[in-house]
């Protein structure tokens, strides 16, 4: 009798070893490791959907438009790049309880009501939970089949039979192949179920969402080749105490990897937030001091962000810095400019600078906005709450050029703010709305001169 063969492979990482290490050497992690018996007779891998087996010149290649269809959700086809393209492989990750299984069965149904076919398949709940989420939800789904199975040939055999528009896994690591020994959501038991999956995806042209469970570090667990082989992967975030999410594309073979959709947690599931610009814009009306107006952009639209600073003594030798939303070492950076600049003692000072509404500011444009609102904090002056301003700041102090000005000035005016500072050099050829007062400023010298 043949003896039996294993390996032991990091379920971090999928690094292989021949023994049980207590640690990983790859990505240093404790206890990942798990033993998988190696098949004798290897399992033969079939193309996914080849045509052509012979080369041809890249100016042969006929271009045809991805065929796509809506979700009638007009923030998820923001993300996609327009909708979903048929036959696309789509990755969603997330935190536990985050909404990812309500946006899906809500996508499910509104495609299904366009006269699409929908196979969602569900490894962690039965078919009546799933029923009750979908009263809850007020949806009816009847083009939409549901089935609660963990064997990855059970479910391709009722592909093949359904012949689905769109199918929904959830989640990738409660699917199993049979033929893999291992325990299901091992790295070899997501690699061979993720590559069934796209074999049926770009061979019948099946739109697929999978489902994928995330690690205490927020990244999507099991092999790193499982982004690698999908087409799109979208990540839901979010507090579970906050009602608001933000659905963002890290990766997009078929679209812009820029693009926010942002979702408000209902009772009736998710709603689209028509303005999110007024969803991280404070609720207070009031002049206050350490408090700025930024527009910035998000993928193709602008957004107007309020951004706080908080300046007091330190009570220690070294002051404290503080960023949240923000780069830590932007804050230490514009604090430096301030003191050479414009001569601020901030040496002695605790600085604490906040992005309203959790979202990450990481283009250079909030530059100006940060330093006004640390100079109204220091000098305890209030800011006109009419004011948005924008611009990069250097280290001499100067406000530098930035991109998709007229979106700024559009969509600031929209929201009815009168005022805006912005970059001297980006006034040349722009159509300023009408009843917008717009000031071109070459240094903060100048914006300061404006504002306070």
């Amino acid at each position: 009798m043949a003896k039996v063969k294993s390996k032991y492979v990091c379920q971090n990482c999928g690094y292989i070893a021949p023994k049980w290490m207590g640690k990983c050497p790859e990505c240093n992690e404790w206890n990942s490791f798990v033993e998988e018996i190696l098949e004798n007779n290897p399992q033969n891998f079939k193309n996914i959907n080849v045509k052509n087996d012979k080369p041809i010149k890249l100016s042969n290649v006929s271009i045809v438009k991805e065929d796509r269809f809506t979700t009638s959700i007009f923030e998820m086809d923001l993300v996609l790049g327009g909708g979903i393209v048929k036959g696309s492989l789509v990755l969603v990750g997330g935190d536990p309880g985050i909404g990812k299984s309500t946006l899906l069965l809500q996508v499910a149904s509104n495609v299904s009501n366009n006269r699409k076919t929908v196979l969602y398949v569900s490894g962690e709940e039965s078919m009546k939970q799933i029923k009750f989420r979908a009263d809850r939800l007020g949806i009816s789904g009847e083009d939409i089949y549901i089935m609660s199975e963990n064997n990855m040939d059970v479910v391709i055999k009722n592909i093949n039979e359904i012949k689905p528009d769109v199918l929904i896994i959830d989640s990738i690591q409660t699917v199993y192949d049979p033929k893999i020994s291992s325990s299901p959501g091992s790295v070899s038991q997501v690699r061979e179920v993720t590559n069934d999956l796209m074999r049926v995806s770009k061979g019948q042209g099946v739109a697929t969402f999978i489902v994928g469970h995330v690690t205490k570090n927020g990244s999507i667990a099991g092999p790193k080749v499982l982004e690698h082989m999908v087409d799109t992967v979208l990540y839901f975030e979010g507090e579970k105490s906050n009602i608001y999410r933000i659905l963002r594309a890290v990766k997009n073979r078929f679209g812009s990897t820029n693009e926010i959709g942002l979702f408000e947690m209902m009772g009736n599931g998710l709603t689209e937030v028509k303005n999110p610009s007024k969803l991280f814009l404070s609720n207070s009306h009031k002049n206050v001091a350490g408090s700025i107006t930024v527009a910035t952009i998000e993928g193709t639209r602008a957004v107007l962000v309020e951004i706080q600073a908080l300046i007091s003594s330190s009570n220690f030798g070294t002051p404290r810095r503080m960023a949240i939303g923000v780069d830590y070492n932007k804050i230490v950076m514009i604090m430096a400019v301030l003191e050479k600049k414009v001569g601020l003692m901030l040496n002695d000072q605790d600085g604490y600078v906040n992005v309203v509404g959790g979202i990450v500011l990481n283009e250079p444009a909030v530059d100006l906005a940060i330093a006004i609102a640390i100079t109204s904090s220091f000098r305890n002056v209030e800011v006109d709450r009419s004011f948005v301003v924008f611009g990069e700041v250097g280290l001499t102090g100067e406000v530098r050029a930035i991109n998709h000005i007229q979106q700024r000035l559009n969509e600031s005016r929209k929201l009815g703010f009168s005022n805006c500072i912005v970059p001297k050099s980006n006034l040349e050829g722009v159509d300023i709305p009408k009843g917008l007062n717009v000031y071109g400023v070459s240094n903060i010298e100048e914006a300061f001169s404006i504002i306070f």
